[in-house]
Parts: C-alpha cells; structure tokens; sequence
C-alpha cells in the first residue's frame, strides 16, 4: 500500500500543482479522470465530452464521497450540490486532460486544470495542476481540495476505505495556510 501525503506546491503566482503516483495502468487512471461514475467516487460526476471544445460538468456532493465523516463548515454547508462547469482545452488519451474550470476556456474568466499522465513501470504518476487561481481563498480551498480528492482516489484505486472527506479537507484548508500564506507570500510556498 502506497500512502501519499505530500502536498501540492505553488509553482507561480495562482498555480499550484499537486503529484500522487497510483497503481496503473495509465488507462485505468484515465477511466477514473473521465468515466462519470469513476469520477463521482473520488472527486465529481457529470457528463464529460472528450475533445477539444467539449463540455464538461462536475457536479461535487463530497458529503457523499465517504463514510464516518464530520458534517460540512457552517460556510459550506449550502453547498450539499455544486456544480462547475468547463470546457476541454487539451484531451490526448490516456496521458493528458485540460479544462477550464467554471466556465468557458475562450473568456479568461475561469481557472483551469490540467492533469498529466506518466507511466512509471506498473505505477502512474499523475500530476495535476490548476492555474489562474486569482482569489486568495480560493488557492487555499483548491490545494487543500486536490489533495483530499487525490487521497480519496488513492484509497479508491488501492481497495483501501478513505479518510472522511469534509474531516480531512478541513484539517487540510488549515495546513495549506500555513505552507502557501498569505497572497503575498504564494509565490515563494515552492522554497
């Protein structure tokens, strides 16, 4: 059993990016990057279209992602369903997917997310990156996001139960604090 729990590091202002190596093949991670109900069992469901311009919807209910977890924040707790939309900016099976995340990739006002695929012998490195995080909140609840989702796949992937979600993503908002900062000290979480 392989246990990750490195964390995701701010490569540039707005970008961070996390990295899990995850029992293959790279198909296997791929089905579980695009399958809508792969998908719903460690990040999101949704109708996903795989090819350039194509539309994605997450639709997140992490209440529902695992057993024996804490109840939501107060402050998310009206989220029991949200959904984000995007768009596909690059799909080349099964090493590379790229979205926009909360709307059209054309318009610049959304973020995007680019997981990346590396065979590494019956392993698979996946790295994932999200950039034009331009809300400082927002940098915080994404890094501490990717990581609970990517240990949840991690469990899944390994037959393994995982940790409770809102447990472990609040634990985690208050680490990735303390690691990345303030916004005007984000660039330099990396050092």
């Amino acid at each position: 059993m392989t246990i990750h729990t490195s964390y995701g590091v701010v490569t540039e202002p707005g970008t961070v990016r996390i990295e899990r190596l995850l029992p293959g093949p790279a198909e296997r991670i791929w089905s579980y990057l695009t399958d809508s109900d792969k998908r719903s069992q460690w990040l999101a469901g949704g109708a996903m279209e795989l090819r350039a311009g194509g539309q994605v919807e997450n639709v997140f209910r992490n209440s529902e992602l695992t057993r024996n977890d804490d109840p939501p924040p107060a402050h998310l707790a009206a989220l029991a369903e949200h959904r984000v939309p995007g768009e596909i900016i690059a799909c080349e099976p099964p090493y590379l997917l790229a979205y926009s995340w909360g709307g059209a990739a054309e318009t610049g006002e959304s973020s995007e997310v680019r997981f990346e695929l590396e065979p590494r012998n019956d392993k698979v490195l996946l790295t994932v990156t999200h950039r034009r995080l331009t809300d400082p909140g927002a940098m915080l609840n994404v890094a501490a996001g990717w990581h609970t989702h990517l240990g949840i796949l991690a469990a899944r992937l390994e037959g393994r139960e995982p940790d409770g979600f809102w447990r472990t993503h609040t634990r985690l908002v208050g680490e990735y604090a303390e690691r990345i900062g303030r916004p005007q000290t984000a660039a330099k979480a990396g050092e």
